[in-house]
């Protein structure tokens, strides 16, 4: 872990110091930053960068800021705090509604646990044609397509990296689990033997 008292590096130019440096990149990136990417841009050793990166990540939530630093998605971007949620979601909405619909968040889940997918497989899965929805998802940015089936020639889907950021997730490997949200095959089979 980083020393948070570590002195404050400034850039070869003698601009701003790194930590400000790698802040204001941070404010205006509209996705996730990776580390690399800082160290090229700032001409910084990498390790250096990391250090920055974890120790603002750290001040941030010692001091309880209404944001976090968070790694998602193979870099690093600002988020506002869970605890924030209520207050910003209604200064963003402001009485808009700008939820997926059931049928979207029912077609988005079977993408990202069945992944690559094709849309004949997703419409299986849920019972129902799901074109407009995919249609859907593709245009805002959450899915996207992942190369052709080679038995069936078929268009497959998978998330984006969007997909991750928008829920805050590493890697696809931090999605929970389905097994507890399951029914129970013991009594599934007992209820279709009790059908016959």
């Amino acid at each position: 872990m980083p020393d948070a008292t570590m002195p404050e590096a400034t850039m070869p130019d003698d601009g701003p110091s790194l930590r400000a440096s790698v802040e204001a990149i941070l404010l205006v990136a509209d996705e996730p930053v990776e580390e690399v990417t800082l160290a090229q841009v700032l001409e910084r050793p990498r390790h250096e960068i990391s250090d920055v990166l974890e120790m603002l990540s750290d001040e941030y939530s010692a001091r309880g800021r209404g944001f976090e630093l968070r790694h998602v998605a193979g870099g690093w971007r600002f988020y506002t705090r869970p605890e924030c949620a209520a207050v910003v979601e209604r200064f963003v909405l402001d009485g808009q509604q700008a939820k997926l619909t059931q049928a979207a968040l029912e077609t988005l889940a079977v993408v990202a646990y069945k992944q690559p997918v094709s849309r004949a497989r997703v419409s299986a899965v849920r019972g129902v044609n799901c074109d407009g929805v995919m249609r859907t998802l593709t245009t805002r940015g959450l899915v996207e397509e992942a190369g052709a089936d080679q038995e069936s020639g078929a268009m497959l889907y998978r998330t984006t990296s969007y997909f991750l950021e928008r829920l805050g997730l590493s890697s696809l490997d931090d999605l929970p689990p389905l097994a507890p949200y399951l029914p129970d095959a013991d009594a599934v089979d007992d209820q279709q033997e009790s059908v016959r």
